[in-house]
């Protein structure tokens, strides 16, 4: 299954061989040693980074905890009248749900399941690209694509992909997935990477964004046992990027917070990222500046960085050099 799709969930491998879960996570431990194929959160794939795309069915079953937490906490950024470029996969996706509650908001993108998102929400106005549709994710590519983005400017661009390294950036399996991911990058001022720890530290074939251009990664917290992504994230952020980590779980009641008209909002719970190196707040123009003399501890309680809400906190990991 795994060589067939490039990727299997869990959850579908005990339903097809009829037994339990933990079952199936014993045998696919086994068959990782035996270098037959690599675990992923929830699920496997082929070994080795550079492997071919998995499809949309797959990849809609991985980490879906995860996306759901990154994608509250993404969509927490974006305000009221905000024109944005959201590109294809399943984590924004996830995204596009939450903004449809986002008047005035003015979405562009190449994925019809963006799109499809985003179809009802009468404030929201959805402006697809041209291009031939790529079946496998949904998603619109080519030269029809990239040329309807040219002359386009944005504030920001919510983007994901195969894999995330310090050293390359995003990258995807696919090239003409690539070419379009770099026509909406040049499209927008700020570019957030939406990217569930199961991607920290996978590098495959064609680079999207490098991570100079990389404004922000808006990810989860990796498990304790999960050296390579611990690592990653702190190197993604010497390098200048920001990292935003959601908590699994929402936000609930009235101190959930409100925005956009009075509607209310759950977004993902957020905690400090216990790594080394100096943290500072947002440098984004939102929030008032903590006071003179401010103890350190408390200038990072203070900050209020863009899309906060008054029951949640933000890790920022300062870069060291930009």
């Amino acid at each position: 299954m795994v060589r067939a799709n490039g990727a299997v969930s869990l959850r579908e491998l005990a339903r097809v061989v009829q037994t339990s879960e933990v079952t199936v996570r014993r045998d696919v431990r086994a068959l990782e040693a035996e270098g037959l194929l690599d675990r992923r959160h929830g699920g496997a794939v082929l070994p080795g980074g550079f492997t071919r795309e998995s499809g949309f069915p797959q990849k809609s079953h991985l980490a879906t905890a995860e996306k759901t937490a990154i994608a509250d906490l993404a969509a927490s950024f974006v305000e009221e009248g905000e024109a944005v470029v959201v590109g294809a996969g399943t984590t924004t996706q996830e995204l596009a749900r939450r903004l449809a509650r986002v008047p005035g908001l003015t979405v562009v993108t190449n994925s019809l399941l963006v799109a499809q998102a985003l179809a009802h929400a009468n404030r929201v106005e959805v402006v697809m690209t041209g291009g031939t549709l790529r079946g496998s994710n949904y998603a619109l590519v080519g030269s029809g694509a990239e040329q309807s983005l040219q002359g386009l400017r944005v504030s920001r661009a919510f983007l994901s992909g195969s894999g995330l390294t310090a050293e390359r950036g995003l990258s995807t399996s696919n090239m003409l997935s690539a070419s379009v991911d770099r026509a909406l990058v040049q499209a927008a001022a700020e570019v957030v990477v939406l990217a569930d720890h199961t991607k920290l530290g996978t590098d495959t074939m064609f680079q999207t964004v490098p991570t100079d251009v990389i404004t922000r990664l808006v990810t989860d917290e990796p498990p304790a046992h999960d050296e390579r992504a611990a690592t990653e994230l702190q190197a993604l952020a010497d390098q200048g990027v920001h990292i935003s980590v959601a908590g699994p779980g929402t936000g609930t009641g009235p101190s959930a917070g409100t925005v956009h008209g009075g509607e209310p909002v759950t977004p993902a719970r957020r905690r400090d990222v216990p790594l080394p190196g100096q943290r500072r707040s947002l440098p984004l123009g939102h929030g008032q500046p903590p006071a003179p003399g401010t103890p350190p501890g408390d200038r990072l309680r203070s900050a209020t960085p863009l899309g906060e809400q008054p029951s949640a906190r933000v890790a920022d990991l300062a870069p060291r050099r930009r």
